[in-house]
């Protein structure tokens, strides 16, 4: 094995990049990351520039997915697969005795698959022979996904997909997995949103992350948040009351904030009973 093994990392989330690089180098320091990208076209021109030993590709990416730019590197260096939780992906890493890491990445985890990897370089083994007709797979199933995910305005389109459980943020140094229930409410930030939800017995915390209000709303449950403001969505169980203001406009307090959010005339309608 080289005494300076080389990675590459592909995932579109910058955040989560940079997470995996930190636990990559408490786990093996020895190991240098020599790029990363921000999709599968990045990483497929990142490898040919670089020939890193492995990649950690992101299987969810746009353009060029993880699964797409595998098919590419093909044998030529050590594959691991990231991916958000999804039983039939998994079963079909599995199944090809492929390397996977689930988000958010584990220590432990990545671990045993550090292990793995420096015992195959050790050895001077090739890549695990990945069949052309498991990509395949992997590729359409990846394909079924995203359609059915869509996030169009659409509601019959919108009603298809399971609303968004997570937000990944930023807290600190550290990667933070925030429960949509949790959150009282979202407001944007120009190309970013503020998260606002309820610590850790800390009193309430924000954080920053980078999608746009727009982009999370249809993906929220629209029984739960509502937008109040052309920058605000409230969660309607953090609502203490309302109150009327002039200009046909309002005011909402939250329980246990002192922030106050404003409603616009647009969206008064929503709270007409009160």
């Amino acid at each position: 094995m080289k005494p300076h093994p080389t990675a590459l990392i592909a995932d579109d989330e910058p955040l989560l990049r940079e997470a995996l690089a930190r636990l990559l180098a408490g786990a093996w320091p020895a190991l240098q990351i020599v790029a990363q990208a921000r999709n599968g076209r990045e990483a497929v021109a990142a490898f040919e520039a670089h020939q890193p030993d492995i990649c950690f590709l992101d299987v969810h990416m746009p353009g060029l997915s993880g699964v797409e730019a595998a098919q590419h590197i093909g044998r030529r260096a050590q594959l691991v697969f990231v991916t958000a939780f999804d039983q039939y992906a998994l079963q079909a890493f599995e199944h090809g005795a492929l390397d996977y890491l689930v988000k958010p990445v584990q220590p432990a985890r990545l671990a045993d698959t550090v292990q793995r990897l420096q015992a195959r370089l050790a050895a001077a083994q090739p890549q695990p022979n990945i069949t052309e007709a498991l990509l395949q797979q992997l590729a359409a199933h990846l394909q079924r996904g995203s359609t059915s995910t869509s996030t169009s305005t659409n509601p019959s389109v919108r009603a298809e997909a399971a609303p968004l459980s997570w937000i990944k943020a930023s807290v600190g140094i550290g990667l933070r997995l925030i429960a949509v229930d949790e959150i009282d409410f979202l407001r944007a930030d120009d190309k970013y949103t503020v998260v606002a939800w309820r610590g850790d017995g800390d009193g309430p915390a924000e954080a920053l992350i980078r999608t746009t209000l727009k982009e999370l709303l249809p993906q929220l449950d629209a029984a739960q948040f509502a937008q109040v403001h052309r920058s605000v969505v409230v969660n309607l169980r953090a609502i203490h009351h309302v109150t009327r203001g002039l200009n046909e406009t309002a005011d909402i307090y939250l329980k246990g904030r002192a922030e106050v959010l404003p409603v616009s005339r647009n969206y008064l309608h929503l709270f007409k009973q009160m």
